[in-house]
């Protein structure tokens, strides 16, 4: 690991990022770093998930809730992808994603659910397809 990335709001934001994202998906993150990129993994470990995710004043599943919400607003796809996966990490349902982007077409715009909606379903079908796989094992 980036000599960078050893201090301890670095440690506490891996641990919180590793369990909403995936252990896998951030280590991707992380080794990709380079010396263009490592300043932006250390801002997003430390203060996003290590400062933001790691206070107490909401639990993770209403911290999903709200970030589906913005990033559906925001129309970042790729954000929506990562966070859609930490939702169902987190415990919401297929329901639940889905009330998010009914109440984003309302206050956001219809065009702002759809795609966001078309990509928590494509997300959805890769989750639900990896867990038949490993539940076929």
């Amino acid at each position: 690991m980036r000599e960078e990335f050893n201090t301890e709001l670095f440690a506490k934001g891996l641990k919180n990022r590793q369990e909403v994202l995936g252990a896998e998906h951030v280590q991707k993150s992380l080794d990709a770093a380079d010396d263009f990129t490592a300043d932006m993994q250390k801002l997003v470990t430390e203060w996003c998930w290590g400062e933001l995710w790691g206070r107490p004043g909401l639990d993770r599943r209403t911290r999903s809730i709200i970030n589906l919400s913005m990033l559906a607003a925001l129309n970042r796809p790729h954000e929506i992808r990562l966070h859609v996966r930490g939702a169902l990490n987190n415990g919401l349902t297929q329901d639940d994603i889905k009330e998010i982007f009914l109440q984003v077409a309302i206050y956001c715009g219809v065009p702002a659910a759809l795609d966001g909606m078309k990509v928590a379903a494509e997300v959805i079908a890769e989750e639900k397809a990896k867990n038949a796989k490993a539940g076929a094992k």
